[in-house]
């Protein structure tokens, strides 16, 4: 480590991971305004406008005219939806893997059934009403406000503040759906999927998609689903069943474990289960990330920079991993990735002018 980066860890020896969470024992908060809808707070980012979220929608329940301003991606964890957009109607079942590109508006995702799904907001969303005017307007700071008001301590969104013990939620968890079973169906290669059962610009369906092997990770498989160029952000599923090597966060990354048990620094040694949900901030260091159950460890991961790689503290960098290596990564596996920008979205400036 450097001596920068001793000034933000110091001790270089948390207690466990330094920015984790176990989703299940986090409550449902309702979102005002939106009959059937809640969510448990994970991060929201004050400076970027970033927020991360586990959201529940009730059978029945809609989301209409989903407006995405910056941007977000979103993995159906159970439960079932519909998708309703001028590429007609999708069925959205738990594997299914999306991305909106800023300015993206959806019809109407509407709940089949229970329905709990993982969410990653670049920055804020609307809701609009038929004359689409916005009728819910849901920001970084509205997430805030809601855990601040139920007791929820998220995760913090810097390497010196993840290092500071955070107070546990003392209320009543409720576990996701996905807890106490295996979730690696989710995204497991299964001969009932393929990649013609599941067609729509916007989603994938991760079981479809071919696990790849870095030559030098051969214990660690990937699924790439989308790689933006222009951000260099990476969203990916990874099956972690060796010791990471030693590595540098140069950007954040966050991830949720849907299978198996991650081992992580003095975590405890039953490792961290399907629900936990990690932020690793930029600089953020690990020298021995590994599997510690006989399952396969699967979670699925948004990497926003580079990686890299060296032999411990204070050793030459080996190797650094960026948006080019999991492209040549896809290409390699003959993987089709999620667009990041769709030519057939209508440009939304005439819909509420500034000053209407």
């Amino acid at each position: 480590m450097s001596e920068g980066s001793l000034a933000f860890n110091p001790e270089f020896d948390p207690d466990g991971a330094e920015g984790g969470v176990d989703t299940n024992l986090l409550p449902w908060l309702p979102l005002s305004g939106v009959a059937g809808c809640s969510l448990k707070p994970l991060r929201a980012s004050m400076e970027s406008g970033m927020f991360s979220l586990i959201v529940r929608l009730e059978k029945g329940a809609s989301l209409d005219r989903l407006l995405s301003l910056s941007g977000m991606d979103l993995l159906v964890l159970s439960g079932s939806l519909d998708c309703l957009d001028g590429n007609g109607t999708s069925h959205l079942e738990p594997g299914i893997w999306g991305y909106f590109s800023a300015n993206t508006c959806l019809d109407r995702l509407v709940a089949a059934e229970d329905a709990e799904l993982l969410v990653n907001c670049y920055g804020a969303f609307a809701l609009l009403s038929a004359g689409n005017q916005v009728s819910r307007l849901v920001t970084s700071a509205d997430i805030r406000q809601m855990a601040l008001q139920a007791g929820i301590s998220m995760i913090p969104n810097t390497l010196a503040e993840c290092m500071v013990e955070r107070q546990p939620y003392t209320g009543v968890g409720e576990p996701l759906a996905i807890a106490g079973q295996n979730s690696g169906h989710l995204v497991a290669s299964v001969t009932t999927a393929s990649p013609d059962t599941f067609q729509h610009p916007y989603f994938v369906d991760c079981r479809a998609v071919p696990w790849v092997v870095n030559p030098d990770l051969p214990d660690i498989g990937l699924k790439v689903l989308r790689v933006s160029q222009e951000t260099g952000y990476v969203s990916l599923m990874v099956r972690h069943n060796g010791v990471a090597a030693p590595h540098n966060h140069i950007a954040g990354a966050d991830f949720l474990v849907l299978e198996g048990a991650l081992g992580v620094r003095a975590g405890p040694p039953e490792g961290y289960g399907p629900g936990t949900w990690f932020y690793e901030p930029a600089g953020a260091r690990h020298d021995a990330t590994q599997r510690v159950s006989e399952d396969d460890l699967i979670y699925t991961a948004n990497v926003y920079g580079p990686l890299f790689f060296d032999t411990g503290p204070g050793t030459p960098i080996a190797a650094v991993v960026s948006w080019m290596d999991y492209v040549a990564l896809a290409e390699a596996g003959g993987i089709k990735l999620v667009p990041n920008t769709f030519t057939n979205d209508s440009s939304l400036l005439a819909w509420a002018p500034i000053g209407s």
